[in-house]
Protein backbone atom coordinates (compact mmCIF):
# COMPACT_ATOMS: atom_id res chain seq x y z
CA UNK A 1 0.00 0.00 0.00
CA UNK A 2 0.93 3.57 -0.60
CA UNK A 3 -0.81 5.34 2.20
CA UNK A 4 -1.70 5.60 5.40
CA UNK A 5 -5.58 4.77 5.43
CA UNK A 6 -6.62 8.13 5.31
CA UNK A 7 -8.21 8.44 1.99
CA UNK A 8 -10.48 5.52 3.27
CA UNK A 9 -11.67 7.09 5.82
CA UNK A 10 -12.26 10.55 4.61
CA UNK A 11 -14.09 8.58 1.61
CA UNK A 12 -16.25 6.78 4.31
CA UNK A 13 -17.08 10.09 6.55
CA UNK A 14 -17.84 11.86 3.07
CA UNK A 15 -20.16 8.92 2.43
CA UNK A 16 -21.69 8.43 5.45
CA UNK A 17 -22.89 11.82 4.98
CA UNK A 18 -24.62 11.21 1.71
CA UNK A 19 -26.20 8.25 3.32
CA UNK A 20 -27.60 10.39 5.82
CA UNK A 21 -28.89 12.75 3.74
CA UNK A 22 -30.12 10.19 1.60
CA UNK A 23 -33.80 10.91 1.73
CA UNK A 24 -33.69 14.36 0.74
CA UNK A 25 -31.17 13.61 -1.78
CA UNK A 26 -33.62 10.89 -3.44
CA UNK A 27 -36.06 13.16 -3.64
CA UNK A 28 -34.18 15.50 -5.94
CA UNK A 29 -34.13 15.55 -10.11
CA UNK A 30 -30.58 14.30 -10.82
CA UNK A 31 -28.48 17.54 -11.64
CA UNK A 32 -29.52 18.97 -7.85
CA UNK A 33 -28.86 15.50 -6.36
CA UNK A 34 -25.58 15.22 -7.96
CA UNK A 35 -24.53 19.10 -6.44
CA UNK A 36 -25.82 17.95 -3.09
CA UNK A 37 -23.58 15.40 -2.76
CA UNK A 38 -20.91 17.03 -3.99
CA UNK A 39 -21.53 19.58 -1.16
CA UNK A 40 -21.52 17.00 1.23
CA UNK A 41 -18.36 15.31 0.02
CA UNK A 42 -16.71 18.80 -0.06
CA UNK A 43 -17.50 19.92 3.65
CA UNK A 44 -17.13 16.05 5.01
CA UNK A 45 -13.97 14.75 3.33
CA UNK A 46 -10.78 15.66 3.82
CA UNK A 47 -7.28 15.99 2.18
CA UNK A 48 -7.84 16.47 -1.94
CA UNK A 49 -9.99 14.15 -2.13
CA UNK A 50 -13.10 15.93 -0.83
CA UNK A 51 -12.57 18.79 -3.03
CA UNK A 52 -11.96 16.52 -6.41
CA UNK A 53 -14.93 14.46 -6.22
CA UNK A 54 -17.15 17.65 -4.95
CA UNK A 55 -15.88 18.91 -8.30
CA UNK A 56 -16.48 16.50 -10.32
CA UNK A 57 -20.46 16.16 -8.57
CA UNK A 58 -20.65 19.40 -8.87
CA UNK A 59 -19.90 20.18 -12.38
CA UNK A 60 -21.40 17.12 -13.32
CA UNK A 61 -24.96 18.20 -11.96
CA UNK A 62 -24.38 21.75 -13.16
CA UNK A 63 -23.89 20.64 -16.35
CA UNK A 64 -27.30 18.50 -16.11
CA UNK A 65 -29.06 21.57 -14.70
CA UNK A 66 -32.15 22.29 -17.53
CA UNK A 67 -32.30 18.62 -18.16
CA UNK A 68 -30.22 19.24 -21.78
CA UNK A 69 -27.22 17.35 -20.94
CA UNK A 70 -26.72 14.07 -21.72
CA UNK A 71 -25.00 12.05 -19.29
CA UNK A 72 -21.60 11.50 -21.48
CA UNK A 73 -21.34 15.92 -21.10
CA UNK A 74 -22.12 15.60 -17.87
CA UNK A 75 -19.02 13.18 -17.34
CA UNK A 76 -17.18 15.25 -19.29
CA UNK A 77 -17.96 18.48 -17.10
CA UNK A 78 -16.91 16.52 -14.29
CA UNK A 79 -13.93 15.66 -15.02
CA UNK A 80 -12.71 18.46 -16.52
CA UNK A 81 -13.22 20.23 -13.00
CA UNK A 82 -11.21 17.62 -10.95
CA UNK A 83 -8.68 17.79 -14.23
CA UNK A 84 -8.36 21.99 -13.40
CA UNK A 85 -9.10 21.75 -9.17
CA UNK A 86 -6.26 18.77 -9.19
CA UNK A 87 -4.01 20.30 -11.88
CA UNK A 88 -3.61 17.06 -13.04
CA UNK A 89 -4.35 14.65 -16.14
CA UNK A 90 -4.34 11.08 -17.19
CA UNK A 91 -1.21 9.21 -16.92
CA UNK A 92 0.11 10.85 -13.16
CA UNK A 93 -1.54 8.20 -11.26
CA UNK A 94 -4.68 9.46 -10.27
CA UNK A 95 -8.22 9.25 -10.06
CA UNK A 96 -8.42 10.52 -13.79
CA UNK A 97 -6.81 6.88 -14.56
CA UNK A 98 -9.73 5.80 -13.98
CA UNK A 99 -12.13 8.47 -14.97
CA UNK A 100 -10.94 9.33 -18.20
CA UNK A 101 -11.19 5.83 -19.87
CA UNK A 102 -14.95 5.80 -18.70
CA UNK A 103 -16.25 8.78 -19.67
CA UNK A 104 -14.26 7.27 -23.09
CA UNK A 105 -15.62 4.30 -22.99
CA UNK A 106 -19.21 5.59 -22.09
CA UNK A 107 -18.95 8.31 -24.78
CA UNK A 108 -18.05 5.51 -27.61
CA UNK A 109 -21.02 3.28 -26.26
CA UNK A 110 -23.39 5.94 -26.37
CA UNK A 111 -22.31 6.93 -30.41
CA UNK A 112 -22.19 3.15 -30.85
CA UNK A 113 -25.97 2.94 -30.16
CA UNK A 114 -24.97 -0.04 -27.97
CA UNK A 115 -27.43 -1.29 -25.43
CA UNK A 116 -27.85 -0.41 -21.94
CA UNK A 117 -25.61 -3.61 -20.47
CA UNK A 118 -23.28 -3.57 -22.97
CA UNK A 119 -22.27 0.23 -22.31
CA UNK A 120 -21.99 -0.51 -18.56
CA UNK A 121 -19.81 -3.61 -19.18
CA UNK A 122 -17.73 -1.26 -21.15
CA UNK A 123 -17.62 1.40 -18.50
CA UNK A 124 -16.89 -1.13 -15.54
CA UNK A 125 -14.11 -2.48 -17.47
CA UNK A 126 -12.52 0.77 -18.43
CA UNK A 127 -12.78 1.70 -15.03
CA UNK A 128 -10.92 -1.92 -14.06
CA UNK A 129 -8.26 -1.69 -16.37
CA UNK A 130 -8.01 2.42 -15.53
CA UNK A 131 -7.53 1.01 -11.89
CA UNK A 132 -4.56 -1.70 -12.79
CA UNK A 133 -3.14 0.90 -14.85
CA UNK A 134 -1.92 2.93 -12.17
CA UNK A 135 0.06 -0.10 -10.42
CA UNK A 136 3.32 0.82 -12.91
CA UNK A 137 2.98 4.61 -12.62
CA UNK A 138 5.20 6.87 -10.50
CA UNK A 139 2.80 9.31 -7.95
CA UNK A 140 3.57 12.45 -9.36
CA UNK A 141 0.30 14.52 -7.23
CA UNK A 142 -0.72 14.09 -3.80
CA UNK A 143 0.47 12.21 -0.97
CA UNK A 144 1.55 9.13 -2.82
CA UNK A 145 3.90 11.21 -5.07
CA UNK A 146 6.09 11.63 -1.30
CA UNK A 147 6.94 8.32 -1.90
CA UNK A 148 8.95 8.62 -5.69
CA UNK A 149 9.63 5.04 -6.64
CA UNK A 150 8.11 3.37 -3.59
CA UNK A 151 4.65 4.33 -5.58
CA UNK A 152 5.61 2.17 -8.13
CA UNK A 153 3.43 -1.12 -8.04
CA UNK A 154 0.89 -0.01 -6.06
CA UNK A 155 -2.52 0.77 -6.88
CA UNK A 156 -3.63 4.54 -6.79
CA UNK A 157 -5.65 5.02 -3.55
CA UNK A 158 -8.12 7.60 -5.15
CA UNK A 159 -8.04 5.68 -8.44
CA UNK A 160 -9.45 2.50 -6.29
CA UNK A 161 -12.12 4.65 -4.99
CA UNK A 162 -12.40 6.00 -8.33
CA UNK A 163 -13.13 2.82 -9.48
CA UNK A 164 -15.55 0.91 -6.80
CA UNK A 165 -17.87 3.92 -6.91
CA UNK A 166 -17.98 3.42 -10.85
CA UNK A 167 -19.12 0.32 -9.84
CA UNK A 168 -21.11 0.67 -7.51
CA UNK A 169 -22.66 3.93 -9.92
CA UNK A 170 -23.45 1.13 -12.33
CA UNK A 171 -24.90 -1.90 -10.48
CA UNK A 172 -27.26 0.71 -8.71
CA UNK A 173 -28.34 1.55 -12.27
CA UNK A 174 -28.59 -1.98 -13.10
CA UNK A 175 -30.86 -2.74 -9.80
CA UNK A 176 -33.11 0.16 -10.41
CA UNK A 177 -33.70 -0.56 -13.90
CA UNK A 178 -34.82 -4.01 -12.78
CA UNK A 179 -38.37 -5.07 -14.41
Amino acid sequence: AIGDGDHGVNMLRGFAAIAEAREAICALPLSSALEEMGKLLVMNVGGASGPLYGSLLLAMGRAGAGGNASLAKMLEEGIAAVKKRGRSDRGEKTMLDVLIPVQLAFAQACAEGAAVRDAIERVKRAAREGLESTRPMLATKGRASYLKERSIGHLDPGACSSSLLVHAACDAFLESTKP
